[in-house]
């Protein structure tokens, strides 16, 4: 239930605004995850553009896929590649954090940009929403039991 909680709060926390700037008294675009990533692309920060492209798509994504697919091997009690597996789920504890990477920098950048007359950034819904999905995919991730990997395999192959 984490895993589908998380996937269904990170649908709309890539679809609404994760900040709104505000520069010299005019009102800026609100930037979505994507649109932020777009714009960095395009300033030539292509570094950064990367890390926060991973940090906040590729890898919430490629975490609910593995979630998934630990979840179903275990349903499914298959044999296959049960060390892989329990690696993966090691991984995927540890690669968690990495996600709340977005919610750091709106949290740095609306807390260090308040000069009314110069610059404001404010927070979005959607930085709320990605905070959530992020930390339900942690709580996913550490309450699944990586020794039901080995208890579904050695349950299938002890004979009846």
């Amino acid at each position: 239930m984490l895993l589908v909680a998380a996937a269904l709060l990170y649908v709309p926390a890539n679809l609404l605004p994760v900040m709104k700037i505000h520069f010299l008294g005019q009102v800026g675009q609100p930037l979505t995850i994507i649109g932020g990533v777009l714009d960095l692309w395009r300033d030539g920060a292509y570094d950064v553009a990367f890390v926060v492209f991973v940090a906040s798509v590729a890898l919430p994504c490629a975490k609910f896929i593995a979630l998934a697919g630990l979840l179903l091997s275990v349903q499914w009690r298959t044999g296959f590649a049960r060390l892989e597996r329990a690696r993966l789920h090691r991984f995927l504890e540890i690669i968690g954090y990495w996600s709340m990477l977005d919610v750091l920098v709106v949290g740095i950048l609306g807390s260090l940009v308040q000069f009314q007359a110069l610059g404001e950034i404010e927070p979005g819904a959607g930085i709320f929403l990605f905070g959530g999905s992020v930390i339900l995919a942690m709580f996913a991730a550490h309450s699944f039991d990586s020794r039901l990997i080995w208890d579904a395999a050695e349950a299938s192959s002890t004979p009846s």
